[in-house]
Protein backbone atom coordinates (compact mmCIF):
# COMPACT_ATOMS: atom_id res chain seq x y z
CA UNK A 1 0.00 0.00 0.00
CA UNK A 2 2.85 2.39 0.82
CA UNK A 3 4.23 1.86 -2.70
CA UNK A 4 1.05 3.05 -4.46
CA UNK A 5 1.44 6.42 -6.13
CA UNK A 6 -1.21 9.14 -5.87
CA UNK A 7 -2.20 8.79 -9.53
CA UNK A 8 -2.63 5.02 -9.22
CA UNK A 9 -4.69 5.44 -6.10
CA UNK A 10 -6.83 7.99 -7.89
CA UNK A 11 -7.54 5.49 -10.65
CA UNK A 12 -8.65 2.99 -8.05
CA UNK A 13 -11.19 5.36 -6.54
CA UNK A 14 -12.36 7.22 -9.65
CA UNK A 15 -12.96 10.95 -10.05
CA UNK A 16 -15.76 13.46 -10.62
CA UNK A 17 -18.56 11.28 -9.29
CA UNK A 18 -18.17 7.78 -7.94
CA UNK A 19 -15.62 6.54 -5.50
CA UNK A 20 -15.16 2.82 -6.12
CA UNK A 21 -12.86 0.31 -4.50
CA UNK A 22 -11.61 -2.48 -6.74
CA UNK A 23 -10.97 -5.86 -5.12
CA UNK A 24 -7.89 -6.40 -7.28
CA UNK A 25 -6.05 -3.66 -5.39
CA UNK A 26 -7.40 -3.95 -1.85
CA UNK A 27 -7.88 -6.81 0.61
CA UNK A 28 -11.04 -8.91 0.25
CA UNK A 29 -12.37 -7.60 3.54
CA UNK A 30 -12.13 -3.95 2.42
CA UNK A 31 -15.62 -2.60 1.67
CA UNK A 32 -16.67 -1.61 -1.84
CA UNK A 33 -17.68 2.06 -1.77
CA UNK A 34 -19.56 4.22 -4.21
CA UNK A 35 -20.50 7.79 -3.37
CA UNK A 36 -22.30 10.82 -4.70
CA UNK A 37 -20.35 13.38 -2.54
CA UNK A 38 -22.99 16.79 4.28
CA UNK A 39 -25.72 14.54 5.41
CA UNK A 40 -28.92 16.30 4.47
CA UNK A 41 -32.25 15.16 3.05
CA UNK A 42 -34.14 18.21 1.76
CA UNK A 43 -37.60 16.60 2.02
CA UNK A 44 -36.96 14.27 4.95
CA UNK A 45 -38.69 11.54 2.89
CA UNK A 46 -37.30 8.10 2.14
CA UNK A 47 -38.30 5.72 -0.64
CA UNK A 48 -37.44 2.02 -0.32
CA UNK A 49 -37.62 0.00 -3.54
CA UNK A 50 -37.81 -3.79 -3.28
CA UNK A 51 -37.23 -5.73 -6.48
CA UNK A 52 -38.63 -9.28 -6.47
CA UNK A 53 -36.30 -10.83 -9.03
CA UNK A 54 -37.39 -13.84 -11.02
CA UNK A 55 -40.99 -12.86 -11.66
CA UNK A 56 -43.16 -13.43 -8.60
CA UNK A 57 -46.47 -15.19 -9.09
CA UNK A 58 -48.75 -12.29 -8.22
CA UNK A 59 -51.85 -14.50 -8.50
CA UNK A 60 -50.55 -16.57 -5.59
CA UNK A 61 -49.58 -13.53 -3.53
CA UNK A 62 -52.80 -11.56 -3.98
CA UNK A 63 -55.53 -13.98 -5.02
CA UNK A 64 -58.59 -12.85 -7.02
CA UNK A 65 -60.92 -15.22 -5.18
CA UNK A 66 -63.99 -13.62 -6.77
CA UNK A 67 -62.90 -15.05 -10.15
CA UNK A 68 -64.01 -18.49 -8.98
CA UNK A 69 -63.52 -21.14 -11.63
CA UNK A 70 -61.45 -18.85 -13.84
CA UNK A 71 -58.79 -19.02 -11.15
CA UNK A 72 -59.35 -22.34 -9.39
CA UNK A 73 -59.79 -24.48 -12.52
CA UNK A 74 -56.59 -23.02 -13.97
CA UNK A 75 -54.64 -24.01 -10.87
CA UNK A 76 -55.75 -27.40 -9.59
CA UNK A 77 -52.65 -27.91 -7.40
CA UNK A 78 -51.30 -24.37 -6.90
CA UNK A 79 -54.43 -22.40 -5.99
CA UNK A 80 -55.10 -21.02 -2.52
CA UNK A 81 -58.45 -21.59 -0.88
CA UNK A 82 -60.99 -18.84 -0.24
CA UNK A 83 -60.78 -17.07 3.14
CA UNK A 84 -62.00 -18.97 6.20
CA UNK A 85 -62.51 -22.21 4.26
CA UNK A 86 -59.65 -24.11 5.94
CA UNK A 87 -56.55 -23.58 8.07
CA UNK A 88 -54.27 -22.61 5.18
CA UNK A 89 -56.82 -20.49 3.36
CA UNK A 90 -56.18 -16.99 2.06
CA UNK A 91 -56.57 -13.82 4.14
CA UNK A 92 -59.51 -11.66 3.07
CA UNK A 93 -58.78 -8.09 2.01
CA UNK A 94 -61.94 -6.63 0.48
CA UNK A 95 -64.22 -9.50 -0.47
CA UNK A 96 -62.69 -9.75 -3.94
CA UNK A 97 -59.00 -10.20 -3.25
CA UNK A 98 -57.16 -12.09 -0.54
CA UNK A 99 -53.55 -12.46 0.64
CA UNK A 100 -51.45 -15.60 0.66
CA UNK A 101 -51.68 -17.02 4.21
CA UNK A 102 -47.97 -16.33 4.80
CA UNK A 103 -48.69 -12.65 4.16
CA UNK A 104 -50.96 -12.45 7.22
CA UNK A 105 -48.47 -10.16 9.02
CA UNK A 106 -49.29 -7.49 6.42
CA UNK A 107 -53.05 -7.62 7.04
CA UNK A 108 -52.83 -5.35 10.11
CA UNK A 109 -50.86 -2.81 8.08
CA UNK A 110 -53.50 -2.99 5.35
CA UNK A 111 -56.28 -2.52 7.92
CA UNK A 112 -54.34 0.43 9.36
CA UNK A 113 -54.56 1.91 5.86
CA UNK A 114 -50.78 2.03 5.50
CA UNK A 115 -50.63 -0.66 2.82
CA UNK A 116 -52.06 -0.46 -0.69
CA UNK A 117 -51.96 -3.19 -3.32
CA UNK A 118 -51.95 -2.47 -7.03
CA UNK A 119 -53.01 -5.40 -9.21
CA UNK A 120 -52.83 -6.04 -12.95
CA UNK A 121 -49.78 -3.81 -13.13
CA UNK A 122 -46.31 -4.10 -14.60
CA UNK A 123 -44.17 -3.17 -17.57
CA UNK A 124 -46.03 -2.73 -20.84
CA UNK A 125 -43.32 -4.47 -22.86
CA UNK A 126 -44.37 -8.06 -23.53
CA UNK A 127 -40.95 -9.71 -23.29
CA UNK A 128 -40.69 -12.94 -21.34
CA UNK A 129 -36.93 -12.60 -20.95
CA UNK A 130 -35.82 -12.00 -17.36
CA UNK A 131 -32.81 -9.98 -18.48
CA UNK A 132 -34.73 -7.72 -20.86
CA UNK A 133 -37.71 -7.30 -18.54
CA UNK A 134 -35.54 -6.32 -15.57
CA UNK A 135 -33.45 -4.00 -17.73
CA UNK A 136 -36.52 -2.21 -19.10
CA UNK A 137 -38.13 -1.91 -15.69
CA UNK A 138 -35.01 -0.60 -13.97
CA UNK A 139 -34.27 1.81 -16.80
CA UNK A 140 -37.89 2.97 -16.75
CA UNK A 141 -38.06 2.76 -20.55
CA UNK A 142 -39.90 -0.44 -21.60
CA UNK A 143 -38.75 -1.73 -24.97
CA UNK A 144 -35.83 0.67 -25.26
CA UNK A 145 -32.38 -0.87 -24.84
CA UNK A 146 -30.56 2.34 -25.72
CA UNK A 147 -31.15 3.85 -22.27
CA UNK A 148 -28.02 3.94 -20.13
CA UNK A 149 -29.36 5.32 -16.83
CA UNK A 150 -31.87 4.01 -14.32
CA UNK A 151 -35.09 5.72 -13.28
CA UNK A 152 -33.75 6.35 -9.75
CA UNK A 153 -30.51 7.64 -11.25
CA UNK A 154 -32.43 10.17 -13.33
CA UNK A 155 -34.46 11.22 -10.28
CA UNK A 156 -31.20 11.87 -8.43
CA UNK A 157 -29.87 13.80 -11.40
CA UNK A 158 -33.00 15.95 -11.69
CA UNK A 159 -32.83 16.86 -7.99
CA UNK A 160 -29.03 16.84 -7.57
CA UNK A 161 -28.86 20.33 -6.06
CA UNK A 162 -30.80 19.21 -2.98
CA UNK A 163 -28.23 17.02 -1.29
CA UNK A 164 -24.55 16.10 -1.23
CA UNK A 165 -24.99 13.28 1.25
CA UNK A 166 -22.97 10.16 0.32
CA UNK A 167 -25.92 8.20 1.70
CA UNK A 168 -28.56 9.84 -0.47
CA UNK A 169 -29.04 6.66 -2.51
CA UNK A 170 -28.06 3.21 -1.28
CA UNK A 171 -28.21 -0.15 -3.02
CA UNK A 172 -28.09 -3.09 -0.60
CA UNK A 173 -25.98 -5.80 -2.17
CA UNK A 174 -22.71 -6.66 -3.86
CA UNK A 175 -23.58 -4.80 -7.06
CA UNK A 176 -25.26 -1.47 -7.65
CA UNK A 177 -28.81 -2.00 -8.97
CA UNK A 178 -29.34 -0.82 -12.53
CA UNK A 179 -32.10 1.54 -11.43
CA UNK A 180 -29.52 3.57 -9.47
CA UNK A 181 -27.11 4.07 -12.33
CA UNK A 182 -26.56 7.62 -13.53
CA UNK A 183 -24.27 10.66 -13.25
CA UNK A 184 -25.08 11.12 -9.56
CA UNK A 185 -23.43 8.09 -8.04
CA UNK A 186 -24.98 5.91 -5.39
CA UNK A 187 -23.57 3.81 -2.58
CA UNK A 188 -23.40 0.03 -2.93
CA UNK A 189 -23.54 -1.48 0.53
CA UNK A 190 -23.51 -5.14 1.44
CA UNK A 191 -23.27 -4.50 5.16
CA UNK A 192 -22.77 -1.55 7.44
CA UNK A 193 -20.21 -3.66 9.27
CA UNK A 194 -18.16 -3.78 6.07
CA UNK A 195 -17.45 -0.10 6.59
CA UNK A 196 -15.96 -0.95 9.97
CA UNK A 197 -13.61 -3.27 8.03
CA UNK A 198 -15.28 -6.25 9.71
CA UNK A 199 -13.86 -5.43 13.11
CA UNK A 200 -10.21 -5.54 12.03
CA UNK A 201 -9.23 -2.36 13.86
CA UNK A 202 -5.51 -2.96 13.42
CA UNK A 203 -5.84 -3.19 9.65
CA UNK A 204 -8.28 -0.28 9.55
CA UNK A 205 -5.92 2.02 11.45
CA UNK A 206 -2.96 1.00 9.32
CA UNK A 207 -4.84 1.68 6.09
CA UNK A 208 -6.29 4.97 7.25
CA UNK A 209 -2.85 6.16 8.38
CA UNK A 210 -1.39 5.24 5.00
CA UNK A 211 -4.15 7.01 3.09
CA UNK A 212 -3.82 10.14 5.21
CA UNK A 213 -0.13 10.28 4.27
CA UNK A 214 -1.05 10.18 0.58
CA UNK A 215 -3.61 12.98 0.75
CA UNK A 216 -4.24 16.33 2.41
CA UNK A 217 -7.55 15.28 3.91
CA UNK A 218 -7.76 18.12 6.45
CA UNK A 219 -7.46 20.92 3.88
CA UNK A 220 -7.97 19.33 0.45
CA UNK A 221 -6.91 21.38 -2.55
CA UNK A 222 -7.20 19.05 -5.53
CA UNK A 223 -10.10 16.90 -6.74
CA UNK A 224 -8.48 13.62 -5.68
CA UNK A 225 -7.87 15.07 -2.21
CA UNK A 226 -11.54 16.03 -1.97
CA UNK A 227 -12.44 12.48 -3.00
CA UNK A 228 -10.11 11.03 -0.37
CA UNK A 229 -11.62 13.30 2.27
CA UNK A 230 -15.04 12.02 1.22
CA UNK A 231 -13.96 8.46 1.93
CA UNK A 232 -12.71 9.44 5.39
CA UNK A 233 -15.81 11.50 6.22
CA UNK A 234 -18.15 8.73 5.08
CA UNK A 235 -16.39 6.05 7.07
CA UNK A 236 -16.45 8.36 10.10
CA UNK A 237 -20.22 8.79 9.72
CA UNK A 238 -20.81 5.06 9.43
CA UNK A 239 -18.53 4.44 12.39
CA UNK A 240 -21.17 6.12 14.54
CA UNK A 241 -23.82 3.64 13.38
CA UNK A 242 -23.27 0.67 15.66
CA UNK A 243 -24.68 -2.07 13.47
CA UNK A 244 -23.76 -4.95 15.74
CA UNK A 245 -25.49 -3.54 18.84
CA UNK A 246 -28.57 -2.21 17.06
CA UNK A 247 -31.85 -3.19 18.75
CA UNK A 248 -34.95 -2.73 16.56
CA UNK A 249 -37.76 -0.70 18.13
CA UNK A 250 -41.24 -1.86 19.09
CA UNK A 251 -40.27 -5.51 19.32
CA UNK A 252 -39.61 -5.72 15.58
CA UNK A 253 -38.30 -9.18 14.69
CA UNK A 254 -36.45 -9.27 11.37
CA UNK A 255 -36.03 -12.67 9.69
CA UNK A 256 -32.48 -14.03 9.78
CA UNK A 257 -32.19 -13.83 6.02
CA UNK A 258 -30.26 -11.67 3.59
CA UNK A 259 -33.43 -9.72 2.89
CA UNK A 260 -34.32 -9.35 6.57
CA UNK A 261 -30.86 -8.13 7.47
CA UNK A 262 -30.89 -5.74 4.52
CA UNK A 263 -34.18 -4.20 5.62
CA UNK A 264 -32.83 -3.92 9.16
CA UNK A 265 -29.82 -1.95 7.92
CA UNK A 266 -32.01 0.32 5.79
CA UNK A 267 -34.00 1.09 8.94
CA UNK A 268 -30.75 1.91 10.75
CA UNK A 269 -29.63 4.28 8.01
CA UNK A 270 -33.03 5.97 7.87
CA UNK A 271 -33.06 6.48 11.64
CA UNK A 272 -29.45 7.70 11.70
CA UNK A 273 -30.47 10.76 9.66
CA UNK A 274 -27.45 10.61 7.38
CA UNK A 275 -29.37 11.93 4.37
CA UNK A 276 -30.87 8.69 3.03
CA UNK A 277 -33.46 9.38 0.32
CA UNK A 278 -33.67 6.18 -1.76
CA UNK A 279 -32.73 2.63 -0.82
CA UNK A 280 -32.94 -0.35 -3.18
CA UNK A 281 -32.87 -4.01 -2.17
CA UNK A 282 -33.53 -7.29 -3.97
CA UNK A 283 -35.05 -10.60 -2.98
CA UNK A 284 -34.63 -13.26 -5.65
CA UNK A 285 -35.71 -16.83 -6.34
CA UNK A 286 -39.20 -16.21 -7.72
CA UNK A 287 -38.68 -18.09 -11.03
CA UNK A 288 -40.91 -21.01 -10.03
CA UNK A 289 -41.27 -23.14 -13.18
CA UNK A 290 -41.23 -26.44 -11.28
CA UNK A 291 -42.59 -27.49 -7.91
CA UNK A 292 -43.59 -23.95 -7.05
CA UNK A 293 -44.68 -24.93 -3.57
CA UNK A 294 -47.28 -22.22 -3.28
CA UNK A 295 -48.27 -23.34 0.21
CA UNK A 296 -45.47 -25.64 1.33
CA UNK A 297 -42.36 -25.04 -0.75
CA UNK A 298 -40.07 -22.42 -2.24
CA UNK A 299 -42.77 -19.87 -2.97
CA UNK A 300 -44.21 -20.14 0.52
CA UNK A 301 -40.76 -19.69 2.08
CA UNK A 302 -39.98 -16.65 -0.08
CA UNK A 303 -43.32 -14.94 0.54
CA UNK A 304 -42.88 -15.60 4.28
CA UNK A 305 -39.45 -13.95 4.20
CA UNK A 306 -40.82 -10.95 2.28
CA UNK A 307 -43.82 -10.49 4.56
CA UNK A 308 -41.91 -10.88 7.82
CA UNK A 309 -39.24 -8.48 6.62
CA UNK A 310 -41.81 -5.85 5.65
CA UNK A 311 -43.73 -6.27 8.91
CA UNK A 312 -40.55 -5.94 10.99
CA UNK A 313 -39.46 -2.86 9.05
CA UNK A 314 -42.86 -1.22 9.58
CA UNK A 315 -42.81 -2.01 13.31
CA UNK A 316 -39.22 -0.87 13.70
CA UNK A 317 -39.84 2.53 12.12
CA UNK A 318 -42.90 3.37 14.23
CA UNK A 319 -43.80 7.03 13.83
CA UNK A 320 -41.13 7.37 11.18
CA UNK A 321 -43.38 5.44 8.79
CA UNK A 322 -45.10 8.72 8.00
CA UNK A 323 -42.07 9.74 5.94
CA UNK A 324 -40.92 6.39 4.59
CA UNK A 325 -42.64 4.77 1.60
CA UNK A 326 -41.88 1.21 0.50
CA UNK A 327 -42.66 -0.07 -2.99
CA UNK A 328 -42.34 -3.62 -4.34
CA UNK A 329 -42.05 -4.64 -7.99
CA UNK A 330 -41.09 -7.60 -10.16
CA UNK A 331 -40.10 -7.88 -13.82
CA UNK A 332 -43.26 -9.78 -14.78
CA UNK A 333 -45.90 -12.09 -13.35
CA UNK A 334 -46.65 -15.76 -14.09
CA UNK A 335 -49.16 -17.36 -16.44
CA UNK A 336 -52.67 -17.93 -15.15
CA UNK A 337 -52.66 -21.67 -15.84
CA UNK A 338 -50.17 -23.79 -13.92
CA UNK A 339 -47.90 -26.07 -15.94
CA UNK A 340 -47.47 -29.85 -15.85
CA UNK A 341 -44.50 -29.53 -13.46
CA UNK A 342 -46.47 -28.02 -10.63
CA UNK A 343 -45.16 -24.57 -11.40
CA UNK A 344 -46.02 -21.46 -13.37
CA UNK A 345 -44.29 -20.07 -16.43
CA UNK A 346 -43.38 -16.50 -17.37
CA UNK A 347 -46.42 -14.28 -17.67
CA UNK A 348 -47.22 -10.60 -17.85
CA UNK A 349 -49.50 -8.74 -15.40
CA UNK A 350 -48.56 -8.74 -11.74
CA UNK A 351 -49.03 -6.87 -8.45
CA UNK A 352 -47.15 -4.16 -6.59
CA UNK A 353 -47.37 -2.96 -3.00
CA UNK A 354 -47.00 0.48 -1.43
CA UNK A 355 -46.42 0.66 2.33
CA UNK A 356 -46.04 3.67 4.59
CA UNK A 357 -47.83 6.33 6.59
CA UNK A 358 -48.30 8.53 3.51
CA UNK A 359 -50.01 5.76 1.52
CA UNK A 360 -53.77 5.83 0.92
CA UNK A 361 -53.89 2.22 1.98
CA UNK A 362 -56.53 -0.27 2.91
CA UNK A 363 -57.41 -0.77 -0.74
CA UNK A 364 -56.64 -2.99 -3.69
CA UNK A 365 -56.26 -0.58 -6.58
CA UNK A 366 -57.02 -2.21 -9.91
CA UNK A 367 -58.73 -1.78 -13.22
CA UNK A 368 -59.25 -5.52 -13.22
CA UNK A 369 -59.21 -7.03 -16.74
CA UNK A 370 -60.56 -10.46 -15.78
CA UNK A 371 -59.25 -14.03 -15.96
CA UNK A 372 -61.73 -15.53 -18.41
CA UNK A 373 -60.10 -16.79 -21.58
CA UNK A 374 -61.41 -13.89 -23.66
CA UNK A 375 -59.91 -11.34 -21.22
CA UNK A 376 -56.41 -12.77 -21.00
CA UNK A 377 -53.39 -11.33 -22.78
CA UNK A 378 -51.99 -14.38 -24.57
CA UNK A 379 -52.78 -16.53 -21.56
CA UNK A 380 -51.63 -13.94 -19.05
CA UNK A 381 -53.20 -11.43 -16.72
CA UNK A 382 -53.36 -8.23 -18.75
CA UNK A 383 -51.68 -5.03 -17.58
CA UNK A 384 -54.02 -2.11 -17.00
CA UNK A 385 -51.79 0.02 -14.75
CA UNK A 386 -48.29 0.99 -15.86
CA UNK A 387 -45.77 0.39 -13.06
CA UNK A 388 -44.19 3.78 -13.81
CA UNK A 389 -47.37 5.50 -12.65
CA UNK A 390 -47.01 3.81 -9.25
CA UNK A 391 -43.39 4.90 -8.90
CA UNK A 392 -44.24 8.42 -10.07
CA UNK A 393 -46.77 8.72 -7.23
CA UNK A 394 -43.95 8.49 -4.70
CA UNK A 395 -41.45 10.58 -6.63
CA UNK A 396 -43.91 13.41 -7.22
CA UNK A 397 -45.90 13.47 -4.00
CA UNK A 398 -43.28 12.44 -1.45
CA UNK A 399 -39.84 13.21 -2.94
CA UNK A 400 -40.96 16.47 -4.58
CA UNK A 401 -39.81 15.67 -8.10
CA UNK A 402 -42.16 17.06 -10.74
CA UNK A 403 -39.93 16.30 -13.71
CA UNK A 404 -41.48 12.95 -14.60
CA UNK A 405 -40.84 13.59 -18.27
CA UNK A 406 -37.13 13.30 -17.51
CA UNK A 407 -37.41 10.37 -15.10
CA UNK A 408 -39.78 8.40 -17.36
CA UNK A 409 -39.21 9.68 -20.92
CA UNK A 410 -41.90 9.10 -23.54
CA UNK A 411 -44.48 8.26 -20.89
CA UNK A 412 -47.47 10.35 -19.81
CA UNK A 413 -47.88 9.75 -16.11
CA UNK A 414 -51.39 8.97 -14.89
CA UNK A 415 -52.27 10.04 -11.35
CA UNK A 416 -53.56 7.16 -9.25
CA UNK A 417 -54.24 8.86 -5.91
CA UNK A 418 -52.31 6.24 -3.97
CA UNK A 419 -50.05 8.58 -2.00
CA UNK A 420 -50.76 11.75 -0.02
CA UNK A 421 -48.89 14.79 -1.27
CA UNK A 422 -46.16 16.17 0.95
CA UNK A 423 -47.08 19.70 2.06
Amino acid sequence: MMNIERRDFLKMFGVMGAVGVSSQFLPSWMPRLAFAQDAHNATGEVMVCIFLRGGIDGLSAVIPVFEGANYYDARPTQSIAEPNSRDDSSVNLDGNFALHPAMRPLKDIFDNQDLAIIHATGSIDDTRSHFDAMLYMEHGTPGDKSTTTGWVGRHLQATASRSNSPFRAVGMGAMLPTSLRGPVSALSLQSITDFHLRGREDEAQRMLQTLSQLYQVNAPQQIHEHQAKLVFDTMAQLDQINALDYVPANGADYPESEFGMGMKQIAQLAKADVGLEVACIDIGGWDTHENQGTLDGDFSQLITDLSQGLHAFYADLGEMNRRVTVVTMSEFGRRVTENASGGTDHGHGNFMMLMGGAVNGGQVYTDWPGLSSDKLDDGDLAITTDYRDVLAEVLQHRLHNDDMGFVFPNHSVKSLGLVNALS
